[in-house]
């Protein structure tokens, strides 16, 4: 427990603000340059633009970018975020064993910070190709959102004890922070591409904010977190019993089990969801009337929206479970009734096709868009927080981050899988993509509610159900060992 924990701020130790802090200038660096990744892949080149104005003098020239097809954007998407969220992984066992958290949120933020420099940085500068700076920009950010990830999550559990109540409401709270950095990023970097005509400055944006964040860290860690996250937690474990390696208790096989499994729909929920940053913004830039009035609202502030809908509906969320009392739902049925929003949200994007007749040339309505990202918001609120909640309250603390870095990991192979379903758009078509992704939605949904009592039992209390007697005794040691 960290010493500072009795100085709290609206009820909690002030270290939650810092990493609040923290990762709201992370998340507004990585979901700035998210917002524009696949806009400025496919976005024509500076030479393709001057041929088509030889040709055509009423040609209207955008931003120039990289003149991708929509296909290998979408799948260097797809394998781009993919990799973001598996590298946890790898980043939280070598936290778990060797760095400690301190250190590695450190050293993934400064790489995180040369990734964002080096999609900004000229090529000459660089002496590279553009497609290789590209590539190893995004190998530095890959990297060090590996570092970084897993373990800022791990110390917010860090700064309370078993069964504090305060826990959820501090994932809440730090959920809040993600958010924040998300929501202003879609806004600030729309506007500076925008403003500037050129995307290399958003990814300047988006690399000075990460750079904050490193900064706010370096600076108030120790005041604020004591000695959280110091000492890589395996190793501490294993020197507190004698240098063996302490075996799986009964309990903690079937806790770990239930992550796996919820693993498994989370994987679903977040291949639809992730549509947001390739399809969806695609379909946003193509295909959507996106006129008010004489003015064009920027594709990128349409990423802005499930930020927005966090920030405004979370405490509304939080507020129903408070007052359902011992009727809330578990965790289990939370992600049950994610997949059902996920599902409902997608609806809306059918809508907006079947307005179009099946005539690509007519532009749908924003709104399809807006409706869509709320119910998929609403589902994100049922799922996400919980889910990193849930991570604290069931891994063994010896292997905390290295199961919030699994957690991650299932995002990762839904963002791969996002990507190659996104990929389809010109062989299958957006209405295909869209009621397919509606349908498996539902379904898991369904599925996940009749399999709820048994993951329950075997959380064996651990959301506050009554333990039976039988597991009050079933704490004997399985075979695994951690």
């Amino acid at each position: 427990m960290n010493p500072n924990n009795s100085d709290t701020f609206m009820g909690h130790p002030k270290g939650l603000f810092l990493l609040f802090s923290t990762e709201m200038m992370e998340r507004f660096s990585y979901y700035g340059m998210r917002a524009i990744l696949v806009l400025f892949l496919v976005s024509v080149t500076q030479d393709q633009q001057a041929a088509a104005l030889l040709t055509d003098p009423n040609y209207q020239a955008g931003i120039p970018g990289l003149g991708w097809t929509q296909a290998d954007a979408l799948s260097l998407y797809g394998t781009y975020t993919g990799l973001v969220y598996i590298t946890p992984l790898i980043g939280g066992w070598l936290a778990d064993n060797f760095l400690g958290q301190r250190k590695s949120v450190i050293f993934g933020g400064i790489l995180m910070a040369i990734g964002q420099f080096l999609l900004f940085a000229p090529l000459e500068i660089l002496a590279l190709s553009t497609t290789a700076s590209l590539y190893l920009g995004l190998a530095f950010l890959i990297a060090g959102n590996g570092m970084f990830k897993p373990n800022i999550s791990t110390m917010v559990g860090d700064l309370y004890e078993e069964g504090d109540h305060r826990r959820d409401g501090a994932f809440t709270i730090f959920y809040m922070g993600i958010n924040i950095g998300a929501f202003l990023s879609g806004i600030l970097v729309g506007a500076v591409v925008v403003y500037t005509g050129d995307y290399k400055y958003g990814f300047l944006m988006s690399g000075i904010a990460m750079v904050l964040s490193v900064v706010l860290q370096k600076l108030f860690a120790n005041k604020y977190l004591g000695n959280i996250g110091i000492e890589a937690a395996a190793k501490k474990a294993l020197a507190e019993n004698k240098g063996k390696k302490q075996t799986l208790t009964t309990i903690e096989v079937d806790r770990i089990k239930v992550i796996l499994v919820l693993g498994l729909f989370v994987i679903i929920f977040w291949a639809g969801f992730e549509q947001a940053g390739g399809l969806m913004n695609l379909y946003a830039n193509d295909y959507t009337d996106r006129m008010i009035g004489g003015f064009e609202v920027p594709v990128a502030w349409f990423q802005s929206l499930n930020p927005f809908f966090i920030i405004t509906c979370a405490p509304i969320v939080s507020m129903i479970w408070i007052k359902m009392g011992p009727k809330e739902p578990t965790s289990p049925v939370k992600f049950a009734m994610a997949l059902l929003m996920l599902a409902i949200g997608f609806v809306f994007m059918i809508f907006a096709t079947l307005e179009q007749g099946g005539d690509l040339t007519v532009k749908t309505s924003m709104y399809w868009l807006v409706g869509a990202y709320f119910f998929h918001t609403m589902g994100e609120l049922c799922l996400s927080p919980i889910g990193l909640s849930m991570i604290t309250k069931l891994a063994p603390l010896r292997l905390a981050s290295l199961m919030m870095g699994a957690w991650f990991g299932f995002q990762a192979i839904a963002s791969k899988v996002a990507g190659m379903i996104g990929a389809q758009i010109g062989e299958v078509g957006p209405m295909a993509i869209f009621g397919g992704i509606a349908i498996a939605a539902v379904i898991s949904s369904l599925i996940l509610f009749v399999s709820a009592h048994k993951l329950i039992y075997w959380m064996h209390g651990a959301e506050g159900q009554v333990i039976s007697k039988e597991d009050t005794t079933n704490q004997k040691p399985d075979t695994a060992t951690a």
